[in-house]
């Protein structure tokens, strides 16, 4: 989730097995309870790759960024929560590790939310009389529908997991502690408790935003595309399903802007009224913390924002020693 407010710094938050992650824009701390009940810490100072390659930091190619960065960091994450909350060792993933674990993550999850909405999408347009192809808008609403419908059905299927729910908890923690920090109120659990686990600039509504952007961008982009008719079919789905891979990272990136504006315009009653299905939908993927679970999420929060704050000052240490 990002989060924006006047005079604060980003702050960026995941829940993980029996934790929290928060990532400021120079800081990543995980919060972890043990099965002894102690909290295990780690954090660390945080680099973007845009500090190295400026041009990642233009809109429109900041959302691609941010989201594989999210990866990898909620990736690394939950490694070491799972180990934390199981007493065991940890081992910290290397670089093949994150490179397969993502690359597995990121195509089941093309697979369930672009490839297969798109081939049943075909399947059932047949109901309407006629075999719809991708030039036609009501083939992009009902692939559209489709991807919201399983993703729905996943997040629902998933909670049925009593180690899952437990997580829900943590992302209603995550979500207090930030509305704390938003606020300017000091980061404790009786501050944090009064606030909603609902958060309008949450991952789940922003997929969700990235799931309705898709139905306009690809009815816009498919029309213009040639219709292939001389290759065999599977070979042209295979390019339609293939240019909507690609396509999902500018679309990403539409979102991501769209979260930040929204972010500056919540005053707006239109804005509100915008957030509303993100804010539903969260209901299926927060749950009610309990006052340990909100001192890890604050215990998180607190510790990235000083690692940020130190290396920030160590930064501008550096930059006056470089000038004298």
């Amino acid at each position: 989730m990002l989060t924006k407010a006047s005079n604060k710094i980003n702050v960026g938050g995941q829940a993980v097995i029996e934790g929290v992650m928060m990532r400021a824009p120079k800081s990543m701390t995980i919060a972890v309870r043990k099965p002894d009940g102690n909290i295990v810490i780690k954090e660390d100072v945080w680099h973007s790759i845009s500090e190295k390659l400026s041009f990642l930091r233009w809109p429109f190619f900041r959302g691609s960024v941010a989201i594989f960065e999210a990866l990898i960091n909620g990736i690394q994450a939950l490694t070491f929560s799972a180990n934390q909350a199981l007493d065991e060792e940890d081992t910290p993933m290397g670089g093949w590790s994150i490179f397969f674990t993502i690359f597995l993550a990121l195509g089941l999850g093309l697979f369930l939310f672009v490839a297969l909405p798109h081939l049943l999408s075909g399947f059932i347009s047949q109901l309407f009389g006629r075999r719809l192809g991708v030039e036609d808008i009501l083939f992009h609403l009902i692939d559209g529908i489709i991807k919201i419908a399983f993703f729905i059905a996943y997040i629902w299927l998933i909670s049925l997991s009593g180690e899952i729910r437990r997580v829900f908890e943590y992302h209603g923690a995550e979500h207090k502690s930030i509305y704390a920090y938003e606020a300017g109120e000091p980061l404790t659990v009786e501050n944090a408790k009064k606030h909603s686990t609902l958060h309008p600039r949450c991952g789940t509504a922003f997929i969700l935003i990235v799931l309705l952007i898709s139905i306009v961008v690809f009815s816009v982009f498919f029309p213009f595309v040639p219709t292939f008719a001389t290759l065999p079919k599977i070979v042209t789905q295979g390019i339609h399903i293939g240019l909507k891979i690609v396509l999902m990272f500018p679309i990403a990136g539409i979102a991501y802007e769209m979260i930040k504006y929204s972010s500056k315009k919540m005053e707006k009653p239109l804005m509100r009224m915008l957030t509303l299905p993100g804010l539903w939908l969260q209901k299926l993927t927060t749950r009610e913390p309990s006052d340990d679970q909100l001192e890890i999420a604050l215990t998180a929060l607190s510790r990235a924002i000083q690692v940020h704050n130190e290396a920030m000052r160590l930064s501008d240490n550096y930059v006056r020693n470089e000038k004298e």
